[in-house]
């Protein structure tokens, strides 16, 4: 299958395409630009609190007449436009695919390396977000503005989350059960002006070692990086940059306060600090970007890039003290796994957790409603920077391959660090409302990952989606899913090789992400609940139809809290949502007809921790029979706190191949 790598088959079209795109857009900006300035969001009202109550009516006054005029000028300009841009849609492809073409950076190719040297298998990880970039003033109903400029900062704080080296730290202990670790911003601080070495005298062993370049480049496979990691020990196959710390200790496998001291006053960075790539001019209109020293997720925050993931499991072990080389701990940092997050199932095999930032070494990420299509530019520019393969402007426009007019894409977008093979996408015919004017739909991706000795191609299959969002269409998602696993069997089978001239490949996993707009605890939610989908694909976070695992929590945030200072960075959010208390006031709940909408203040009791709509979904049918994919890792991630009033999730799947390889 050919990769569209522009949207239109030829030059001429894609200039007719631009010529007409450029007489409408006056208008669209003007309009966009009218209806924003009588749509503040919470932030702003605050920020005019101590202006004169009349400043901001004298400005809309001023204003709005000025638009007028302009936009009654550009009308005829546009219509013009129009005639052009909506018959030559017909032409459009449904995506356009974008390759890094800088040779430095790209390091594709040399992952799909690694599998031959895996042994018992090799971990892949995946991320889905919905980053809520629409029509500025469209993304203000979602009480989140300055849509360009948070989808430059969103592109940038996920490179840096899963750019920067990974870090384990094994706490040994021959009795205690619990996770628990210091505050991610425990680590990050530099201590005075000295910048000599400091060592870590807590029980911290040392037993692999790597070097972390902190070039930022997300070319984080460098030739330097794998032979540093290769002469380390034997790392887990799949985690570039990871380092292991393993800590035995006694007292219940509690580290004692002076132990916890010692390792938050000694950490510290060792180098200057790298510039930062972009100015500040435009970002620095939104307010997320106002934080404090040393808040991770921040524009300016330049240890974003280089905080370590931390993963704490817990055996027998004994005092065995050393030092930790400082370069190990370059401005990092210790997630929170607090009493809230224990491990409440003894049957419980993978590691959950609620993250300040995106998982390191992300393989896959896919993104919904990047509707704006110069916000998808500004976004892919930034996710270039570590992923090689990016799928983006997915859908259809006007009243081509759908049955209503559609004014946007689907806003689907898929970004890989592995080689994408095929792709395909399908619109779903049914959508109502306002949900009919954007062409919601579903991408379907085969990827590469790599080879056996005897050169068959090992692939995996990852599907994104965003179903109808409107309250009450129960029977319209449902035929949306029944689509979904029609349209996913369909491409398996366009896209499977067989042949003497292809060998077989060997299908390592089936991944399905995205926002599907039903949660598994509300009352109205019980079609979606007990589909069939969830008989062929797991949810890591599910007990059954109507019960979420204990640990699970909702993705959908408060909008109108979204600015509140106990939420606004990354930290805060993390420590927030960790507290039973802070969730039933940020996040929204499963709806009751015993509770009203509000959710701001509410104390009584609520069922599940959320509502739960953003999902990752995986199965064992159709794969390899030999291999067995189990879960390692979940996560539901904080660091896009103030950009977006859903909280992105992350998911990491092991697949088992044995001793050899088949």
């Amino acid at each position: 299958m050919v990769l569209y790598t522009s949207p239109f088959p030829n030059s001429f079209l894609s200039v007719l395409h631009s010529f007409s795109w450029g007489l409408i857009f006056p208008c669209y900006w003007l309009a966009d630009r009218l209806v924003a300035s009588f749509v503040p969001t919470t932030y702003e009202k605050r920020q005019r609190a101590d202006d004169p109550c009349y400043f901001h009516a004298l400005c809309i006054i001023i204003t709005t007449p000025i638009y007028l005029a302009l936009l009654v000028a550009s009308l005829p300009f546009a219509l013009i436009g129009f005639l052009l841009w909506s018959p030559l849609q017909s032409a459009r492809r449904p995506y356009i695919y974008s390759r890094l073409e800088d040779k430095n950076h790209a390091n594709g190719a040399t992952l799909l390396t690694e599998w031959k040297a895996a042994g018992n298998g090799k971990s892949f990880c995946f991320g889905s977000a919905n980053v809520c970039l629409l029509p500025d003033s469209l993304a203000r109903f979602n009480n989140v503005f300055n849509t360009q400029a948070r989808a430059k900062e969103i592109g940038r704080r996920i490179r840096n989350g899963a750019s920067r080296p990974q870090i384990k730290i094994y706490i040994d202990s021959p009795t205690n059960t619990s996770i628990s670790a210091a505050s991610f911003s425990s680590l990050v601080s530099p201590q005075g002006g000295d910048s000599t070495n400091r060592t870590v005298n807590a029980g911290i062993k040392r037993t692999t070692s790597m070097e972390y370049k902190g070039d930022n480049s997300g070319s984080n496979n460098s030739e330097d990086s794998r032979e540093d990691k290769g002469g380390a020990g034997e790392p887990n196959e799949g985690e570039e940059n990871s380092c292991i710390v393993r800590i035995n200790g006694e007292d219940n496998g509690h580290m004692s306060d002076t132990e916890t001291d010692t390792i938050n006053g000694q950490a510290h960075a060792s180098g200057p600090a790298e510039p930062s790539l972009e100015g500040d001019a435009e970002i620095s209109k939104t307010p997320n970007h106002k934080q404090k020293e040393g808040d991770s997720g921040s524009l300016d925050s330049y240890s974003a890039s280089r905080e370590s993931l931390v993963k704490v499991r817990i055996g027998d072990g004994t005092v065995d003290q050393s030092s930790v080389n400082n370069k190990l701990l370059y401005k990092a940092s210790i997630m929170k796994k607090t009493s809230v997050r224990k491990k409440k199932h003894t049957d419980e095999t993978f590691d959950h957790e609620i993250s300040a930032f995106f998982p390191a070494n992300l393989d896959f990420l896919c993104l919904q409603e990047v509707f704006d299509k110069r916000a998808a530019e500004k976004l892919k520019e930034q996710l270039h920077h570590y992923f090689e393969y990016i799928v983006y402007d997915v859908g259809v426009y006007s009243c081509h391959g759908c049955c209503s007019f559609k004014f946007v894409n689907s806003g689907l977008l898929f970004a890989s660090r592995y080689p994408v093979m095929d792709a395909a996408y399908h619109c779903y015919p049914n959508g109502r409302g306002t949900d009919s004017l954007a062409s919601k739909g579903a991408l379907f991706l085969k990827v590469q990952v790599g080879s056996t000795p005897q050169d068959q191609r090992i692939v995996g299959y990852i599907s994104c989606t965003h179903l109808q969002a409107i309250a009450g269409d129960t029977t319209v998602r449902c035929e949306q899913l029944d689509m979904l696993q029609d349209w996913l069997s369909e491409f398996r089978k366009s896209t499977s090789s067989s042949s003497t001239a292809n060998p077989e490949e060997l299908v390592a996993f089936d991944v399905i992400c995205g926002d599907l707009n039903f949660d598994n605890c509300s009352s109205e939610d019980k079609l979606e609940q007990q589909h069939s989908l969830f008989t062929h694909y797991k949810d890591p976070c599910r007990i059954g139809p109507g019960e979420d695992k204990p640990w699970a929590i909702g993705t959908l945030l408060d909008p109108e809290g979204l600015y509140d200072e106990e939420v606004c960075t990354p930290d805060n959010l993390q420590k927030v949502l960790e507290s039973e208390e802070g969730r039933k006031g940020y996040l929204v709940y499963p709806t009751s007809k015993n509770h009203s909408s509000s959710q701001k203040g509410r104390k009584a009791s609520l069922k599940g921790n959320g509502r739960r709509i953003d999902y990752m979904l995986y199965t064992e049918e159709g794969l390899y029979l030999e291999w067995k994919v189990e879960v390692e890792e979940f996560s539901f991630i904080t660091q896009l706190a103030g950009l977006t009033d859903h909280l992105p999730v992350a998911m990491r799947l092991m697949v088992s191949t044995g001793e050899d390889d088949p």
